[in-house]
């Protein structure tokens, strides 16, 4: 039979599981306190729960013992309200080699008593808080490496937990997934979308339970897999239906390949006959719409900016507080004053000797401001916007922004491409880029250029190591046009501006932020 085991050693009290046959103690008939092995069975505390904490208090008091050390997150977790009671346990221990469980770790903020505790591993964002509620925290382990989960979304501190609009899950989730979305779940108010890269009817169920379960509600969730077998279409529909009264939906989001694959191909057919005809007229038509549709897209943009100007000019004397925290300064005043036009507006972004010179946005993905604008208007030319995974609020090691590469225009990123002649990246003034937020105004300075095909490698917001971000260091400066001998090492911060140079290429420019 699996009971507890109580010993003393030194200046601890220390709770494991024993296999025994052994008849539990009744403590009704105990009145004398040693370090003999003491058994209990989890049935006999619980129904015992005041006479287990009066001899727990008279052990401590006793033998002067402050640290309660514990076999398993499990067995520790069982005893916190017990000794929340106990004012002589100061400090904790956890020898199970794994990471600190979120409803252990939620049970320790609440007990006034904790001041450290020792365990193997504790996420990042756990450490903050313990930090800020005094209590002193170690692990064994010398690295910790969160979950792909939490990692692939960058969650490395509480505030992105709370704050994040968006999670992307890009594989099947094992154990450790699963556990770390539940404590995002139970932590962030903020969540809108979930994206999934790969549909599981399992992890889907896992996914929604955990959601209902913490009362999340109006969550979208995008299933990006082609998804062809009725039966399973047929699933998701009812299950669409069982969830509607949760506020959760699912929605499927096919590629455009397979939707032109499969809805357009008799369209396609029919239409092979009488193309011959059109071609000349068509393309001839085509010339003339770009020409007509680049002047209007350079007059609308050039408005937007006169209106920008005189919106900034009418607030520039107007005292606007932080709407996230009224206790944080804001240091330029000209961007805090646009949010009345977009409140999705985080920064201002220019690159000396080119068009670029526009406020940043950034939406719940990387898809709606490819084609709206500034007021939210559909538009073909898009708008310049950070990646959706960055932290608008506290800039992350990589900060990422994106734009349209309206070449014939010059409007977005259209002018961009100066950057990789010679007599531009040559020039010294050109190699310093301003991104200023409503905190900061910051300068960076350009360390790498290049051309790339088609890759998600220099996109990463997150490195869980000083060697993972070296190798990133490495990766991308091998790539460039030319060495600019700037010096970029673990803790600098990155500037990445990534543009189309034709169909199958990306235009990337990398800038240190500088001291």
């Amino acid at each position: 039979m699996k009971k507890i085991l109580i010993n003393i050693y030194n200046d601890s009290l220390i709770f494991s599981y024993k296999e025994t046959t052994e008849a539990q103690v009744n403590l009704t008939k105990t009145n004398i306190i040693n370090d003999s092995e003491l058994l209990f069975t989890t049935k006999y505390i619980e129904e015992n729960e005041k006479l287990i904490f009066l001899f727990i208090k008279e052990i401590c008091q006793d033998k002067k013992i402050y640290r309660a050390t514990f076999e398993t997150n499990e067995l520790a977790l069982f005893f916190m309200d017990l000794l929340r009671k106990n004012s002589h346990i100061t400090a904790l221990c956890i020898r199970e080699d794994s990471m600190l469980s979120y409803p252990l770790y939620e049970k320790i903020m609440e007990n006034k008593n904790i001041n450290y505790i020792e365990c193997e591993s504790i996420p990042e964002y756990m450490i903050e808080m313990l930090d800020a509620k005094g209590i002193h925290s170690e692990s064994r382990s010398e690295v910790f490496y969160p979950s792909y989960f939490m990692q692939n979304n960058n969650l490395t501190n509480f505030s992105k937990i709370f704050y994040q609009m968006n999670i992307r899950i890009e594989e099947i989730l094992n154990k450790e997934d699963k556990e770390d979305f539940n404590a995002f779940c139970r932590i962030n108010k903020y969540l809108k979308t979930i994206h999934l890269d790969i549909y599981n009817k399992n992890d889907l169920e896992t996914i929604l339970n955990i959601l209902i379960q913490n009362r999340m509600k109006n969550i979208r969730i995008l299933i990006y897999q082609n998804i062809k077998d009725y039966k399973t279409i047929e699933y998701l529909k009812k299950l669409n239906k069982k969830i509607k009264k949760k506020k959760l939906k699912i929605e499927l989001v096919y590629s455009k390949e397979y939707l032109s694959n499969n809805i357009f191909i008799q369209m396609m057919m029919n239409t092979l006959k009488i193309i011959g005809i059109i071609l000349v007229v068509l393309v001839i038509g085509i010339i003339s719409y770009i020409a007509i549709s680049n002047y209007i897209a350079l007059q609308e943009v050039s408005s937007i900016q006169e209106n920008l100007k005189e919106t900034i000019k009418e607030n520039e004397n107007t005292e606007i507080v932080d709407p996230i925290d009224s206790t944080r300064v804001i240091k330029n005043n000209y961007i805090a004053s646009i949010l009345t036009i977009n409140p999705d507006v985080v920064g201002w972004l220019r690159v000396n000797n080119t068009n670029v010179d526009y406020p940043v946005v950034q939406a719940e993905d990387n898809d709606y401001y490819l084609k709206h604008n500034l007021y939210n208007e559909n538009d073909k030319n898009g708008w310049i916007f950070m990646d959706y995974r960055n932290n608008n609020y506290e800039l992350d090691t990589n900060t990422i922004i994106f734009g349209h590469n309206m070449y014939y225009s010059g409007v977005m990123f259209g002018t961009l491409a100066d950057a990789y002649k010679k007599n531009w990246y040559n020039d010294p003034n050109n190699l310093t880029i301003s991104f200023d937020t409503i905190y900061e105004s910051n300068e960076y300075e350009i360390f790498s250029i290049y051309k790339v095909p088609k890759t998600n490698d220099y996109l990463k917001t997150y490195f869980a190591s000083d060697e993972e971000f070296n190798e990133f260091v490495s990766l991308i400066k091998g790539r460039s046009v030319k060495d600019f001998g700037v010096e970029v090492k673990p803790g600098d911060k990155i500037l990445t501006l990534s543009t189309c140079s034709n169909h199958t290429e990306r235009l990337v420019i990398h800038a240190k932020l500088k001291a």
